[in-house]
């Protein structure tokens, strides 16, 4: 069902609008609209342009309970603001000492591991690098060199090149190590290895001992560092766990805070001679309305004012469902199509029964149902998953007609069939011959829903004043007296008795058609509209032909589209009629492996189809007839608090 909604102002001096929302607003839901675009009717209406001074608080305990280990905590609620605000202050004073100290170690750690890496190539050459850099008659240089130069450089070498090769580590495209010549013949040989591209490496002063020691020193320090990091992690973890339980309070009661505070940009302020006052605006489900004035009715800092032709001055009002907890799971199918309008009946219900309903008749099996209800139950109760409630329920009536069948995991001769079994079931018809049964009953129940749904929108036309849709259109009275009339002729021919006169056919039929014709001039007339046609006669019999053609259409349409009821009934047993013939079943000698194999494939399979299948007839032959969904959703401002 639709909550009924209301819309108030509330007021009160500038200074109270806080309070007023802790301690009335925090709890009833109610969905703020802007004060000052809203009320029309008020004047001199300014908007607040404060800041909010709880975001940043807010977003520091969000942080640091981010830090915390999971656990079960109780936080702590008792609280105040200036606790909650020196808490957090100072907090994040020590907290990022600690993480400045932190990142001066990773700074000085990236950069030891930086000369690790250069130092690395070099660490197979056998000399003191602090001794070499310090030569006085000879100088060394160290870098690394291409493969292919490399080669070139071993003739330079044997020549007349007064030089000497240390080799490094080598890849798959350079040589490391350092070449080594006397003062005298350095240039030459800096000018033959530049020839080949060598690319010199420095090293930093200070290194004393071979490159293996220096890296081997060089990784110490950074495990040295490492246990720093760790000693640092470990005194945040400390910072933080010590103040758990005041942490997830004050997480709390920052949020709450802090949405109070926001109010204000839906708020409007009235500024007056000596005082100021703000204004709240919104609509709130009239039990809540009521329970508000009660609670308020003895507080003079707060006034009340329960609004008027709402939708004259305020437009519609949002849609909020209440609907019992076993049909509140089905609530996600009329989200997903289009929420009511606040003058559309909620067709939630409605979808439940019939969407379970469909779903037992075309997947009727004990075994599989009772797989489906207690799976999709133990979802939806450990998971709270909508979809896996909606299984759950679909899976009680897949067992009920499994009984009514005589099906269970696909056997028929385990347990008698109480009404009849989709296969063998057979009945004649006039002009038609034999005929299964289970498809004549899917049509005639497809009828009686498209009379249902009509009903449905004659209510729904009702409520909204819409005399034309409600008295003419196809899915009107016009067309439940065609369609229902119809229905009758045709049940009443299938089962051998007499049909409706000529007479009868011209009234109940000629009629109702007349009425889609001119359904749009009558309109008019009843509700006393005065426009002209826009386009000429003959255009008008053009277009009134062919949207009579498809009406008709669409009653067949409608009609014949439940007949994959039926079908899916007769599917599914012969789809486990193939799984038991596969798994040996039928021969006496049963393959349990793939009879569990098939019927896990089937029913994931099948009930995915189905699902999908009956979802179409309610979107599509149900909904299509009776519904818009063209209501905005409820959005209560401490929805998110909550």
């Amino acid at each position: 069902m639709i909550v009924k909604m209301k819309f108030l102002s509330i007021s009160g001096p500038r200074t109270d609008i806080d309070r007023v929302c802790e301690v009335y607003l925090s709890k009833y839901e109610m969905q703020l609209e802007n004060a000052v675009t809203e009320l029309k009717t008020t004047d001199n209406l300014m908007p607040f342009v404060e800041v909010n001074p709880y975001k940043e608080p807010l977003a520091k305990a969000e942080q640091f309970v981010q830090l915390l280990p999971d656990g079960d905590f109780h936080a702590d609620l008792s609280l105040d603001k200036d606790t909650i605000l020196k808490l957090v202050r100072d907090l994040n004073h020590d907290y990022l000492k600690l993480v400045e100290k932190k990142e001066l170690l990773k700074k000085e750690k990236d950069n030891l591991t930086e000369k690790a890496n250069v130092m690395e190539p070099f660490m197979p050459l056998d000399i003191d690098i602090g001794k070499v850099m310090k030569y006085q008659y000879m100088q060394a240089r160290f870098g690394r060199i291409g493969i292919d130069y490399y080669r070139r450089l071993e003739k330079y070498l044997f020549g007349d090149l007064n030089a000497l090769f240390l080799d490094g580590t080598r890849n798959e495209n350079y040589v490391y190590g350092c070449y080594i010549a006397a003062n005298v013949d350095v240039s030459k040989a800096d000018s033959v290895f530049n020839s080949l591209h060598f690319e010199r490496i420095t090293f930093e002063p200070g290194y004393m001992g071979t490159p293996a020691v220096v890296c081997e020193d060089i990784k110490q320090s950074i495990k040295e560092i490492n246990q720093k990091i760790r000693e640092i992690d470990k005194e945040i973890d400390n910072l933080v766990n010590s103040h758990a339980l005041q942490l997830l309070g004050a997480r709390k009661i920052l949020e709450r805070m802090s949405n109070n505070f926001d109010v204000r940009k839906k708020a409007a302020r009235v500024e007056e001679e000596k005082n100021e006052t703000y204004i709240l605006c919104g609509w709130m489900g009239e039990e809540d309305v009521e329970a508000l004035l009660k609670e308020t009715e003895k507080d003079n800092r707060v006034f009340i004012m329960v609004e008027e032709n709402r939708e004259k001055y305020f437009g519609k009002p949002p849609t909020k469902l209440k609907n019992p907890k076993l049909f509140k799971p089905f609530e996600m199918f009329i989200r997903m199509y289009g929420l009511p309008a606040h003058n559309e009946l909620d067709p939630t219900m409605f979808v439940a029964l019939t969407y379970t309903f469909i779903f037992g008749a075309m997947f009727g099996d004990v075994g599989q149902g009772l797989c489906l209800f207690v799976l999709g139950g133990l979802l939806y109760l450990v998971k709270k998953i909508n979809l896996a409630g909606i299984i759950s329920i679909a899976g009680l009536f897949s067992t009920f007609f499994g009984f009514m069948f005589g099906s269970i995991f696909g056997f028929e001769d385990i347990i008698e069939a109480q009404w009849l079994r989709p296969t063998e079931a057979m009945m004649n018809l006039p002009f038609v011959g034999q005929l299964n049964a289970v498809f004549v009953i899917a049509i005639a129940f497809g009828m009686a829903l498209n009379l249902l749904v009509m009903i449905f929108n004659i209510l729904n036309a009702a409520k909204a004043h819409d005399l034309e849709n409600m008295l003419f259109s196809h899915n009107g009275l016009a067309g439940l007296i065609f369609y229902g009339f119809l229905v009758l002729t045709i049940v009443l021919f299938m089962s051998g008795h007499t049909v409706p006169g000529n007479v009868l056919l011209i009234i109940f039929l000629g009629g109702p058609v007349i009425c889609f014709v001119f359904k749009e001039p009558l309109g008019n007339l009843v509700e006393k509209r005065h426009t002209k046609m826009e386009e000429s006669k003959g255009m008008f019999i053009v277009q009134a032909f062919f949207e009579l053609f498809e009406t008709m259409l669409s009653y067949f349409s409608n009609t014949i589209s439940y007949v994959r009821i039926g079908a899916f009934a007769v599917s599914h047993a012969a789809m486990m009629g193939v799984v038991l013939m596969l798994s040996g079943a039928t021969s006496g000698h049963t393959n349990w492996i793939v009879m569990v194999l098939g019927n896990i494939l089937v029913c994931g399979l099948e009930g995915l189809v189905v699902g999908i299948q009956v979802l179409r007839l309610e979107y599509y032959e149900m909904f299509s007839r009776f519904y818009k969904g063209s209501g905005r959703e409820f959005k209560p401002f401490n929805e998110q608090s909550k």
